[in-house]
């Protein structure tokens, strides 16, 4: 039985071969069908924590050009209740995530932090007050706002943590094609106020948390 030797070009060759496809292969994951996203700020609590790190679902809202937006192939929109991940529409270099809470064509209106979605007062048991003051409409619109409708192409959204939420109550609209997708599982979660590599980081991993799916 005659065997090959391979030269060592040839063997250098394939590692890099191997290198490319596997950078392109996670490169094609990362831009088309999971991101790996981690929260830094409390504006979707209780429902993500800060340190929560989770994935987010690119291939549920259509086949998208990663630098436009643009889609390619749709599958279906964002959903009310759905928690979407998206380049924050004053800054496209910053990526949000909220909670869909009007889809093109709804009425939205806020009085007294209660919250009507086309002339209905709704009860989402997602939502999180801090506290019982009122904003006056003057001084803000974080609880008293509208009616908008919103336009067709776009979605409104708000953070579960009502009262401690930069969202579509202060700067409008998110278009459909700045979503970059839904957020499905959290994979990590931990305190990120300790030091990286402290004990007390380690001992304060979620271990509870780790594998729940996001809803």
């Amino acid at each position: 039985m005659t065997g090959i030797k391979k030269t060592g070009k040839s063997v250098v060759r394939e590692y890099i071969e191997a290198i490319l496809i596997a950078v392109l292969l996670a490169l094609f994951i990362r831009s088309f069908i999971v991101q790996a996203f981690k929260i830094p700020s409390g504006s979707m609590l209780p429902t993500l924590q800060i340190g929560d790190h989770l994935l987010v679902n690119k291939f549920i809202y259509g086949i998208k050009i990663p630098m436009n937006g643009a889609t390619l192939i749709p599958w279906k929109t964002p959903e009310h209740d759905d928690i979407v991940v998206f380049r924050f529409p004053k800054d496209r270099s910053i990526d949000y995530i909220k909670r869909v809470i009007g889809v093109a064509g709804d009425t939205i209106e806020i009085k007294d932090k209660q919250l009507y979605l086309n002339g209905a007062l709704t009860n989402n048991p997602h939502a999180y007050y801090t506290g019982n003051d009122i904003m006056k409409a003057s001084n803000g619109p974080r609880d008293n706002m509208g009616p908008v409708t919103v336009p067709e192409g776009h979605i409104f959204v708000m953070g579960d943590n009502r009262d401690n939420s930069y969202d579509s109550r202060f700067w409008g609209f998110v278009d459909v094609n700045e979503v970059l997708g839904k957020a499905f599982i959290l994979y990590w979660s931990w305190n990120l106020k300790e030091p990286l590599l402290s004990v007390d980081r380690f001992t304060s991993i979620r271990w509870g948390r780790i594998g729940d799916i996001v809803r």
